[in-house]
């Protein structure tokens, strides 16, 4: 069974205030969306990946992934009108390719997931049939039902949050997909492949995600992968620098 990325970047960026979406806004030079498919390119448990994109940067992305030289991309395909609909033209075009696969499902805009979340997601996938990044919640969990007033407080070591990449078998959430799309209003209340699985009881397996795995929604957002890009610079100066001082001193010695 191979192992499918769906990345969807179909966002316009409304909420960032952007000119242009926001997967295309750069971070020390390079657009996050190759950012986020870098990850994928890098990770030996990914086969290949489909991109559902804006339909007017469709030639811009692709040449971006010339330019960066990411090899793994098999397809890059206009989005839907949702992120949901986005998912579901991707899950239909891996389908055209694979009668059946293991799909993570990521934001296009969600560029700090670690390598060994997506290996975890891989391999619970494989052993429970699904897998969906989660941390546990390190703040107090208020339920409302008006958006003034406390309803209810859950017990936080009960409280996750659900994040990407989310894996499932290909043949399962296009079972869902296309359940749920038979629907009035398909998707209401949905807001990601975990709420659809459990929707139509897929059971989804909680796999613990790194913390700093954010999606760039907003422009506080992006001011901390921004500041998250800096850091990394910095760090990697001070280990060059620290690196340059050990070979003067071994130079010196000899």
């Amino acid at each position: 069974m191979k192992n499918i990325a769906m990345i969807f970047a179909g966002g316009v960026g409304s909420r960032m205030h952007s000119d242009i979406p926001k997967q295309f806004l750069e971070v020390g030079g390079k657009p996050i969306i190759i950012q986020t498919l870098e990850l994928f390119e890098l990770n030996e448990n990914v086969d290949a990946i489909y991109v559902a994109c804006v339909k007017e940067y469709i030639a811009t992305l692709e040449e971006m992934i010339r330019k960066f030289n990411v090899q793994k991309v098999v397809r890059v395909f206009p989005g839907g009108e949702t992120g949901q609909d986005s998912i579901y033209i991707g899950l239909s075009e891996i389908k055209k390719d694979y009668d059946d696969a293991l799909v993570l499902i990521h934001d296009g805009v969600r560029p700090l997931v670690e390598q060994k979340t997506i290996d975890r997601c891989v391999e619970d996938a494989l052993k429970y049939g699904s897998a969906v990044t989660s941390t546990p919640a390190f703040e107090t969990p208020i339920l409302t039902e008006d958006g003034e007033y406390v309803a209810a407080m859950p017990e936080r070591q009960k409280v996750y949050t659900a994040q990407a990449p989310q894996c499932f078998k290909l043949s399962d959430i296009l079972k869902w997909h296309e359940a749920e799309r038979m629907n009035e209003n398909p998707y209401s209340g949905i807001v990601d492949s975990c709420g659809l699985a459990f929707k139509y009881g897929g059971n989804p397996h909680l796999t613990i995600g790194n913390r700093g795995n954010i999606k760039v929604t907003t422009l506080e957002d992006y001011l901390v992968l921004v500041s998250n890009s800096a850091a990394q610079n910095y760090e990697q100066l001070f280990k060059l620098s620290e690196n340059r001082k050990v070979h003067e001193g071994e130079n010196e010695k000899n």
